[in-house]
């Protein structure tokens, strides 16, 4: 299998994904799976002028790449699948793009969200949209970088009330 990683996190490519989870992985691939870069070329160019040169940086709509990307059909390569939210995520595993594990690693802050693990809230839609994701066999993990400890989001929420 190809993808190594899926993972939610709203500021897509940054330092914590090219300095701890590339080399982490070994990944040799990053997938940008978001619409608004995918149809913004300087947006575009910021996130591929970011990455090194010797990792192969992919960017698509999230319709797109759930019609068009099959795991384990791409070469072989390492690959790190990056989602801005997890709507995103949800869209893409119902409309063709099936994974078995999610890591949700930064979530920002906003209106009506709770605080679930360090760089992660969430809002009850959000709570939803991972409760479907787990409903359909995805497990679901909260970790910001490789040397935290994964936090399974069902033992997290049990804590926790709106």
């Amino acid at each position: 299998m190809d993808v190594t990683f899926v993972r939610v996190d709203n500021r897509l490519i940054h330092g914590q994904i090219l300095e701890a989870w590339v080399p982490f992985i070994g990944a040799s691939r990053i997938i940008v799976v978001n619409d608004e870069v995918a149809s913004d070329i300087f947006r575009e160019t910021v996130v591929r002028m970011a990455v090194p040169h010797d990792i192969e940086v992919l960017i698509y709509g999230v319709g797109e790449f759930s019609e068009n990307y099959v795991i384990g059909e791409n070469n072989k390569k390492r690959t790190i699948i990056l989602f801005s939210d997890i709507d995103d995520s949800l869209k893409a595993y119902k409309t063709g793009f099936h994974f078995s594990k999610l890591n949700i690693g930064n979530v920002h802050c906003s209106e009506d969200t709770i605080c679930c693990a360090t760089s992660i809230f969430l809002s009850k839609d959000d709570i939803m949209n991972i409760m479907s994701l787990i409903e359909l066999g995805v497990k679901v993990e909260l970790r910001s970088v490789p040397r935290d400890k994964s936090r399974d989001f069902l033992d997290v929420m049990k804590g926790i009330t709106f």
